[in-house]
């Protein structure tokens, strides 16, 4: 019981920083001290994933889940939890590369916002 659930918060963990790291810039719009966890965060899961790495929280939770005695899963968060509900057929390459492109552009649009409020200011 205590495996599982140490899985499951892992899980949440890992789809809490997706979240951050893809939509984080928006919450540096709120607080501006947030840049400083946001931007290592955007850099590392844009990193992972146009790279084809697996992120370090996957086979934690697939390891917690074996222990657990549930089945493990191959492959990665995205592939597994996402690829179902956003891309069925699957997770190509290139669709990695296009993903870590977007957690950029979307980022640097939301940063070059706040740049730009920034300047009207001064």
């Amino acid at each position: 019981m205590i495996w599982r659930l140490a899985a499951d918060a892992v899980l949440l963990l890992h789809g809490l920083f997706i979240l951050f790291a893809v939509f984080g810039g928006l919450l540096v719009l709120w607080r501006r001290w947030l840049v400083w966890l946001h931007l290592p965060a955007m850099a590392w899961a844009a990193l992972v994933v146009t790279m084809g790495w697996v992120c370090p929280l996957t086979p934690l939770e697939v390891q917690l889940r074996q222990t657990a005695g549930d089945a493990g899963y191959s492959g990665g968060f995205i592939e597994h939890y996402l690829v179902l509900l956003i891309y069925p057929p699957g997770l190509t390459r290139q669709l990695q590369i296009l993903l870590g492109v977007a957690v950029l552009v979307i980022n640097l649009l939301v940063y070059g916002l706040l740049l730009r409020r920034r300047q009207r200011r001064h």
